[in-house]
């Protein structure tokens, strides 16, 4: 039977990690906020047998604020980490991307700058649009057991979904970027014979097309390895497109045929964004023979068109710039012979 290693992080701290903090380090406590949550596949409830090769097992994850990290968190994790037992119900106490084996504290403020790149929730339709989706999966994700003071359960509930305005606007960018540099790209990508391109355009419409159906079922979206297992499960759009992802994914569909496969999947989203009143109905239109079918770029511009100013021709960050900004700084501090251990690289012999 798999192991929910949540839940047995979870004992591990009421048995063990919460009675030391709480008699430790009393008026420390009230300020923390402990849990699983972050990065991992342990935190998606994906982990397997192959997440146990680096930085899976046991955790607490201990949030404070900045100014209690900088001033005791190095004693904290000396006082409770001398309590606390090499193991639990057979697992051994994992250190991950931050200090601390069995506890890992670390600076509430810290934490959401390497994953949203703010210090609180979002203010403003510009901070919305500037944290990467896949990040704030990393802030809403596994499970917060202790908060006594609420900060941190307070931004995660904040950040349970989008304002309607940031919505529309990712919406629309997806949509740009599904049909111009995926549907319209593979298409002359094919009328010139460069397969090489064709590759690359079709992988990332494929991707942009899964996104825009979390998008359309108003759920964040993971990053991009857990993206197909999490689309699966998508309550609408994925019971129609998983089988045309499913064929062109496989090695011997031809081109033109993926191409098709691309348009479908145009047309369903299409579909859903006049079913749930987003773009009104229209006209069925037809590719050209040069350009292709650039159906959702059709919805782009209705939905550019709603928009408020402010963030009418601002551009969402969709990359994980915060936390490889952090992973940089992770490894610069890493003896080259630890990271190759994590990496799992070993000299030939």
């Amino acid at each position: 039977m798999a192991v929910n290693i949540i839940e047995v992080s979870r004992r591990f701290f009421e048995q063990a990690v919460r009675p030391l903090l709480e008699r430790e380090f009393p008026e420390e406590a009230r300020l923390m906020a402990c849990g699983v949550f972050g990065y991992g596949s342990e935190c998606l409830g994906m982990d397997d047998e192959v997440s146990r090769d680096h930085h899976w097992g046991l955790r607490v994850d201990a949030l404070m604020p900045d100014a209690l990290f900088r001033s005791r968190a190095r004693e904290i994790l000396a006082r409770v980490g001398k309590g606390l037992p090499e193991g639990f119900e057979g697992f051994a106490l994992r250190e991950g991307h931050v200090k601390g084996a069995g506890i890992a504290p670390e600076s509430l403020e810290g934490f959401l700058r390497r994953t949203i790149g703010l210090t609180d929730a979002p203010k403003t339709l510009r901070e919305w649009l500037d944290m990467p989706e896949e990040d704030i999966v990393h802030v809403t994700n596994g499970e917060v057991w202790y908060d006594p003071s609420g900060r941190f359960s307070r931004i995660r509930e904040a950040l349970a979904y989008y304002p309607e305005a940031v919505w529309l606007r990712r919406i629309s960018h997806w949509c740009r970027y599904f049909s111009g540099m995926g549907v319209y790209a593979l298409h002359r990508a094919l009328m010139r014979d460069n397969q090489v391109y064709a590759t690359t355009a079709f992988g990332r419409a494929i991707k942009w097309g899964m996104e825009l159906a979390f998008l359309l079922n108003r759920r964040y979206f993971p990053y991009d390895k857990w993206l197909y297992p999490f689309f699966r499960r998508l309550p609408e759009l994925a019971d129609r497109m998983d089988p045309l992802i499913r064929e062109g994914a496989q090695v011997g569909t031809p081109w033109e045929r993926r191409l098709r496969i691309l348009e479908a999947i145009s047309d369903i989203l299409d579909e859903k964004m006049v079913g749930l009143g987003l773009i009104p109905p229209h006209p069925r239109f037809q590719g050209s023979a040069t350009s292709g079918y650039r159906l959702l770029e059709h919805a782009y511009a209705v939905l550019v068109q709603r928009l408020p100013a402010e963030i009418k021709n601002y551009v969402p960050r969709w990359d994980q710039v915060f936390l490889e900004e952090f992973h940089t700084g992770y490894v610069d501090t890493l003896p080259i012979e630890e990271w190759d251990r994590i990496l799992n690289l070993k000299p030939m012999e």
